[in-house]
């Protein structure tokens, strides 16, 4: 069995070859986001990660299970993965340590922001010392957390600890949020909770009903100077927007850690904006996430391989493509 990477490593000090124990007798091959359909042959498992999977690298494949390694399928096809019979499968966030990891960086960005972090340590660095910036306290603040699946309930239950009062949005209230979240609202109801909120902190999926969930109005709508993050998807925010709300100073100030273009260009204005927090989609990107989730997925693979479903299914091809890889 082969399987594919579509990306040459995952980051610095981590190798997919670190997978190879839990997938015995696998090949583990990888190439660039941008090559995918220049490394099919004999590729029974294609792993996209940030690579688009369309319906032309799927028809010049004869691979059977597309498979993320992690959550994020925003640029598989499913609709012609599932009519060309392949599988479309994915890790939940709260199955490999995803949420987890994102979580942390999460409250990392808010608990910079809230500190002025860089403005303190400029101020250090040139003896500024009596001149140093007064930050802002995460206790007593209400902070509104915008999705509430594992990344978002994992945020929740980090920020509690710090005194916050939490508010929840989501896309089906009735589902309710962890019991840290005082409050869950629906999406209709956004922007009577930004209104309320001192932060907010963008968690939820994107899809199209999702796309541009935070534009001018909501960002107008808004606590004047709250703080924003988004460790989500780049796609759920209106950059120009966020870009317009922050020179105004309607947003005191962002951390980014997704954007609207992937990889995002460093020297873009957003990203340069000194009331900006920015990294570069490493959220997820922890050595336990790499490890629990490794272990989740070669498990799914083994399984599929064996003849059953992956685990964590988005599609039930009517007609697969079996045995594997063999047309």
């Amino acid at each position: 069995m082969k399987l594919l990477f579509a990306r040459e490593q995952i980051g610095a000090g981590l190798a997919w070859a670190d997978l190879a124990p839990a997938l015995p007798g696998w090949e583990i091959a990888a190439c660039a986001p941008g090559r995918v359909a220049d490394f099919l042959d004999g590729a029974d498992v294609v792993c996209p990660l940030g690579a688009p999977i369309g319906r032309g690298v799927i028809e010049a494949g004869t691979f059977g299970l597309i498979h993320q390694f992690g959550v994020g399928l925003d640029g598989v096809d499913v609709a012609a993965a599932t009519e060309l019979g392949v599988w479309v499968a994915r890790v939940p966030g709260d199955a490999g340590g995803n949420a987890d990891s994102v979580a942390e960086l999460a409250v990392l960005h808010l608990l910079a922001l809230t500190r002025r972090l860089d403005e303190t340590r400029a101020a250090l660095l040139e003896r500024r010392w009596a001149d140093r910036p007064a930050g802002r306290s995460l206790l007593g603040a209400t902070i509104a957390v915008v999705g509430l699946g594992a990344i978002g309930t994992a945020v929740a239950r980090r920020l509690a600890p710090f005194g916050p009062r939490l508010l929840g949005v989501r896309a089906r209230p009735e589902l309710g949020g962890p019991p840290e979240v005082a409050e869950v609202t629906g999406t209709a109801g956004l922007h009577g909770v930004l209104r309320r909120a001192d932060a907010v902190v963008c968690c939820a999926m994107l899809d199209h009903a999702s796309t541009g969930l935070f534009g001018a109005a909501e960002f107008a709508a808004m606590k004047p100077g709250a703080l924003f993050v988004n460790v989500a998807r780049g796609g759920l925010v209106e950059e120009d927007a966020l870009l317009a709300a922050l020179d105004s100073g309607q947003v005191g100030g962002a951390g980014l850690d997704v954007y609207q273009h992937e990889p995002a260009d460093p020297d873009a204005p957003l990203v340069r904006h000194p009331r900006v927090i920015a990294t570069p989609h490493a959220g997820w990107l922890t050595s336990m996430m790499f490890r629990e989730t490794g272990a989740v997925f070669a498990a799914s693979l083994q399984r599929w391989a064996a003849g059953g479903q992956p685990c964590w299914r988005l599609n039930a091809p009517e007609i697969r493509r079996w045995p594997p890889g063999r047309g």
